[in-house]
């Protein structure tokens, strides 16, 4: 026989999930003190207010936070402790009907110190007669955890924008000098062999309509004799990266072609860059007229370009960087050591000249670019050799980077300590501890700094700390930095 459910239970089964099922059991014979406990517990902060909206008890559910905002808000109208523009929101939180569903509001809420603090806030009415609550409760959450990160969010968007553009930008730039260069300059598919881009140059070069190169197996455009030296090319430069030129004759002209190829890396594919210029003169792979116009394109460009020997004398420079230099014209650059207005410190140069000889190519080394009445400019670098000129020639690209706004870098750069902390073990840990401590965390810093800075080239390195290189090595095996074994370098 089924027994049957008493009266209550039954009528609690059909009420809104919102409140509880078995209230008058699950919360039955709870004293004061546990109450107090659940509200402590449900919310950051929980305020008692009476039916005029005064602040009559508060309680805390974190000590920190207790002892960030204090009491001093008993005893005060809830209205009178928040901001102007919150106000409008604490009279909507009194004014729900008795037993009305509970609606979170956010509320500047004031501190002692004068600042604000963002708090989410719901109320709920309980007793009283005739529609007036006997008081009311008001439940907070501490909100600058969420709008810390929707600011980290919104910041992040923006980076992302900001890049987005500036590669954008950059894409342009490089395509219009592929499209202006009056060098053949064919991009092909390392694994295939076809051609994925052409420029005019090329087309011109090889008889064909660049539309229709794309898609074609190369060599084409060549006679058969030259067909299987170029495919050697093709297949050392795959293996190696790089390849010496061959020679090479036009099938239709009979002219003879310098083929060159480079390997290119793009995401997981490999790009052959393959350039045919005739053999009758360096010169005169550019007609004219594209010659004007590269030319033209490099002094107008929003980067600063100036070319160098291997002594980094500036032989020339379009207009950008005569005006980071602050100088009148190019003729004053020309004939001047670039030392005299790149880089931090004088060894700056000498780093990026050493690596351009170890490797070709230098890209976005930042430092800063002194002009001549003072200003000081952060700049990224990328430079590049360029081997075909007589005699060899260093190429610079310099962009003003100064006005980029800074991710924020002290989360990651901040020292492990900071001044409060060191503070705090005054009393607990001798002063010479501390004081020894914190040199380390800063003289490591700054080692790694000019790591950094030199590309990790120690003998820089120890010239902008001013160390010799022996007492870099020492101080780089005390604080584990780099891979050195016991006899010095890795």
């Amino acid at each position: 026989m089924k027994r049957k459910k008493p009266d209550g239970a039954r009528a609690a089964s059909t009420r809104p999930g919102s409140d509880f099922r078995q209230a008058t059991q699950s919360l039955a014979r709870l004293g004061e003190e546990s109450v107090a406990a659940l509200l402590c517990t449900a919310a950051d902060v929980t305020l008692v207010l009476d039916a005029a909206g005064v602040i009559t008890d508060i309680a805390f559910g974190d000590e920190a936070l207790a002892a960030e905002l204090g009491e001093h808000w008993l005893g005060q109208r809830w209205i009178d402790t928040v901001t102007e523009d919150s106000q409008a929101k604490v009279q909507a939180l009194l004014a729900p009907p008795l037993g009305g569903a509970m609606r979170w509001r956010q509320v500047n809420q004031s501190r002692p110190d004068g600042s604000t603090m963002a708090i989410s806030y719901a109320s709920r009415a309980v007793g009283g007669t005739d529609g007036v609550p006997l008081r009311w409760f008001a439940f907070g959450r501490d909100q600058r955890v969420t709008i810390a990160l929707q600011q980290r969010l919104v910041e992040a968007q923006l980076s992302v924008e900001r890049d987005y553009a500036r590669f954008r930008q950059a894409e342009l730039r490089y395509r219009q000098l592929f499209q202006l260069a009056g060098e053949a300059v064919l991009v092909v598919d390392a694994a295939n062999g076809r051609v994925l881009e052409a420029n005019p140059a090329a087309a011109t070069m090889l008889g064909m309509p660049a539309d229709k190169l794309v898609g074609q197996t190369f060599p084409l455009g060549l006679t058969p004799r030259s067909a299987r030296p170029v495919a050697t090319l093709l297949a050392t430069a795959r293996r190696s990266g790089r390849a010496a030129p061959v020679a090479a004759e036009l099938a239709d002209s009979r002219a003879g072609v310098q083929v060159s190829a480079t390997l290119l890396h793009q995401d997981q594919a490999h790009l052959l860059l393959v350039r045919l210029a005739r053999a009758d003169g360096p010169g005169q792979a550019m007609a004219g007229g594209d010659a004007a116009l590269l030319l033209q394109l490099a002094q107008g460009a929003p980067d600063g370009l100036v070319v160098t020997d291997l002594d980094g004398v500036v032989q020339a420079a379009n207009a950008e960087f005569v005006r980071l230099c602050q100088m009148a014209g190019e003729e004053q650059l020309r004939g001047q050591s670039l030392e005299r207005w790149l880089g931090r410190t004088d060894v700056d140069l000498g780093v990026l000249v050493s690596n351009l000889r170890q490797r070709g190519a230098v890209k976005l080394f930042a430092t800063t670019l002194r002009g001549e009445f003072g200003a000081s400019t952060e700049v990224e670098i990328s430079a590049v050799t360029v081997t075909r000129s007589e005699p060899v020639l260093l190429g610079f690209t310099v962009r003003d980077v100064g006005r980029r706004l800074q991710p924020e870098a002290a989360a990651t750069q901040a020292l492990p300590r900071s001044v409060n902390q060191l503070t705090e073990l005054v009393g607990r840990v001798p002063m010479k501890d501390i004081v020894g401590e914190t040199t380390d965390l800063i003289e490591k810093r700054c080692i790694e700094a000019a790591l950094e800075l030199t590309r990790d080239n120690r003998a820089s390195a120890a010239e902008i700390l001013g160390l010799s290189r022996q007492s870099l090595y020492v101080k780089l095996r005390r604080y584990g930095l780099g891979d050195l074994g016991p006899g010095g370098e890795k």
